[in-house]
């Protein structure tokens, strides 16, 4: 099965504006990018975090490729990120939030004078078809926090999401809640 979601997804418009939290999730033809959206994608479940001072929407989508979860991130500032992750991927990602939680949480409490020269504490990779997927737990002056990134591997963009430590079993246990609903089968 091929990549799912549409990778250069605008979401301006959308139920992503901080003005429009509540707001539709309809989709114009056009995205702000100047590409034809995908008038075939269905939007079939979100969810809403709030992780200290950013948000994260987790939305289960289908469209003509299968399912797959677009994951987004609203910073306090209105800045957007997101990535896309087929069914099975995000099952994957799950297991790894946990693994990932665990960790931090043996871990003892930040030392602002002894940080990693890259800030990384722990590091996976996820493959799946042309996409490949980079989790760190890293730390900074600001905190620890876990950075997914995701990239295609023929020379696509590099998009990614910085979640607050603290809040990788609560987004853990709401893409749970996403896969025992719709199961980790991409579908298509």
């Amino acid at each position: 099965m091929s990549d799912l979601g549409s990778g250069d997804d605008g979401i301006s418009g959308s139920k992503y504006n901080a003005s429009n939290m509540e707001g539709s999730s309809s989709r114009n033809e056009f995205e702000s990018s100047g590409k034809a959206g995908n008038v075939n994608e269905q939007e079939l479940a979100t969810k809403m975090l709030q992780i200290q001072s950013k948000r994260f929407y987790l939305d289960v989508k289908q469209n003509r490729r299968g399912r797959f979860i677009k994951v987004a991130e609203i910073g306090a500032d209105g800045r957007r990120s997101q990535i896309y992750l087929a069914l099975s991927t995000a099952a994957e990602f799950r297991d790894h939030l946990s693994s990932f939680s665990d960790y931090y949480a043996s871990l003892g409490p930040p030392n602002t004078d002894n940080l990693p020269e890259d800030g990384k504490l722990k590091s996976e990779m996820m493959m799946k078809d042309n996409r490949r997927y980079y989790l760190d737990l890293k730390e900074n002056t600001r905190g620890r926090f876990l950075r997914v990134s995701q990239t295609i591997t023929r020379g696509g963009p590099r998009s990614q999401i910085a979640l607050p430590a603290q809040g990788m079993i609560e987004f853990r246990d709401a893409l749970t809640d996403l896969l025992e609903e719709f199961g980790a089968n991409d579908g298509g």
